[in-house]
């Protein structure tokens, strides 16, 4: 078969840095940081770094590039029994990106509704009643019918991502994650630097540098420390073996692995000094403690900085800045998540690269309109919660222990890394990969299994719970089980096979 390639080494590093900086760098880390010790969280944070985060990385570097194929035929071509957990990924990715798209819709709106302050002064009534017009409670039989404020720039945000996965990866993918990466720091960065330079902005700096030391001993914070680089990065979707099964074979993965990673977490910890500046002003000029105000996820985003923005000198420039930052951050994201799903669906059954493009990103456009519901709100919230937490963690469970501990390919995987890296793998991979990122993995998912099994999360009905969480998350096993049963359209795959063992 064969199978494009990144134009440029900096081309593959900006993309795989764009699928890595999304929604959850910006309006998540800044919150969990500050709720799990302050400074002090910075610690158990760059211990999650090293001992996963970099591991983790360069083991699906390499693997994407050594067995060349997307995620089901990477694992397929480690041992065909492993095929389900590629398409285990497919499924996690393709679940998501269904509700992330609905909430880039949303940045869209905001970056046209920050040039008028359209959102008024009662921010969350603007974004609850007036916006998405939310149903008061949620049910399995009642969606509400469709909200054309949320839907319409849903379908722009999906046109806008099929064209660009349309033209490939050199030329559709690559071409633009090197202007919005950039273009996304340097806005950035205009937000950051006008933040800190506010009035008041040091008394949320503080807050959320302050380190609480007592708070070391927490094994929550350890918790979501790990959970912070896990999701942050990316891993256990098939993402970035995907976009490094595009890579030339003399490529050195360990190197790129530790730029993505450190870019990655660099852009978080810049998001942290923006977001708690702006809190922090906010609560000089409101004689509210920046505790009062800190929030985390879609009430930071759409409810809180508006308000900020109120207040700021040239609120509507700063108000497009901002969104405009979600959504680039949020594009590249996205990509990349429907970046797994064309190339094994190219692979597994012979289509070309349009076609996918089309069968698939049709598919999951169609899946998006029940989230651009007026009850689209509660079935976010929770098939984010369990598709994350009962998904992803196990994905990754399933993903180590095959590949390292039951198919033993530790040593064949550590060479081929080896071949043409600057860093090394060594005995330090071998402990932190091999060890400490399962057991931590394992200490997090039973931990969260523990809590949404004894409580019915976020207090919604049982029955939206059992059939859009649990549900959801065995639909995706049972899809994936069965689908990896199916032959492979293209024969060569069992020749590549043979040929990289």
């Amino acid at each position: 078969m064969d199978r494009e390639q990144w134009g440029s080494r900096w081309g593959f590093v900006l993309a795989a840095v764009g699928s890595a900086i999304g929604l959850g760098n910006i309006w998540r880390f800044p919150y969990v940081a500050y709720k799990n010790g302050g400074g002090a969280f910075l610690i158990p944070y760059m211990f999650a770094l090293l001992t996963t985060g970099l591991s983790f990385v360069a083991l699906e570097f390499v693997i994407g590039k050594k067995y060349r194929g997307s995620a089901p035929l990477s694992y397929f071509r480690i041992n065909r029994r492993m095929e389900f957990v590629g398409w285990w990924q497919f499924a996690i990715s393709f679940v998501i990106m269904t509700y992330y798209a609905v909430i880039l819709g949303w940045a869209m709106s905001y970056i046209g509704f920050s040039a008028t302050l359209a959102w008024g002064t009662d921010t969350k009534s603007f974004l609850f009643n007036s916006y998405l017009n939310v149903l008061p409670n949620a049910s399995v039989t009642n969606f509400g019918g469709i909200e054309w404020h949320a839907f319409i720039p849903l379908l722009i945000i999906w046109v806008i991502t099929l064209a660009i996965s349309y033209r490939g990866v050199k030329q559709g993918i690559e071409r633009v994650s090197k202007i919005a990466i950039p273009t996304l720091v340097f806005l950035f960065l205009i937000f950051v630097i006008r933040a800190v330079t506010l009035p008041g902005s040091s008394l949320g700096l503080n807050a959320f540098f302050e380190p609480q030391w007592n708070q070391l001993l927490n094994p929550e914070i350890w918790k979501a420390a790990y959970s912070q680089i896990f999701y942050s990065l990316s891993l256990a979707m098939g993402i970035m073996i995907t976009y490094s099964s595009y890579l030339p074979e003399k490529t050195d993965t360990t190197n790129n692995a530790f730029i993505a990673a450190f870019s990655n977490s660099g852009f978080e910890l810049l998001a942290g000094f923006g977001i708690f500046a702006a809190l922090g002003f906010m609560a000089h000029n409101s004689g509210v403690a920046v505790k009062d105000l800190a929030a985390g996820g879609i009430g930071l985003a759409f409810v809180v900085l508006p308000q900020i923005i109120n207040q700021l000198p040239f609120p509507q420039f700063f108000g497009i800045v901002f969104f405009a930052c979600l959504l680039i951050a949020g594009i590249t994201s996205l990509i990349s998540l429907l970046e797994v799903c064309i190339s094994a669906a190219t692979e597994k059954f012979g289509w070309d690269r349009h076609r996918a493009v089309l069968t698939i990103g049709g598919l999951a456009t169609l899946v998006s309109v029940a989230y651009s519901t007026r009850g689209g709100m509660y079935l976010l919230d929770v098939v984010d919660n369990f598709v994350n937490g009962f998904g992803v963690l196990p994905s990754a469970v399933f993903e180590i222990v095959l590949v390292l501990w039951v198919f033993h390919k530790m040593k064949p995987l550590m060479e081929e890394a080896n071949l043409h890296s600057q860093i090394r793998l060594g005995g330090y991979f071998k402990i932190s990969l091999g060890f400490i990122t399962p057991v931590m993995l394992v200490i997090i998912l039973f931990s969260s299994l523990i809590t949404n099994i004894s409580t019915v999360y976020g207090g919604y009905p049982v029955n939206f719970v059992g059939v859009f969480g649990w549900g959801m998350v065995i639909l995706m096993l049972v899809f994936a089980v069965l689908i990896s049963r199916l032959s492979w359209k293209d024969k060569r795959v069992f020749e590549k096979k043979e040929e990289k063992e």
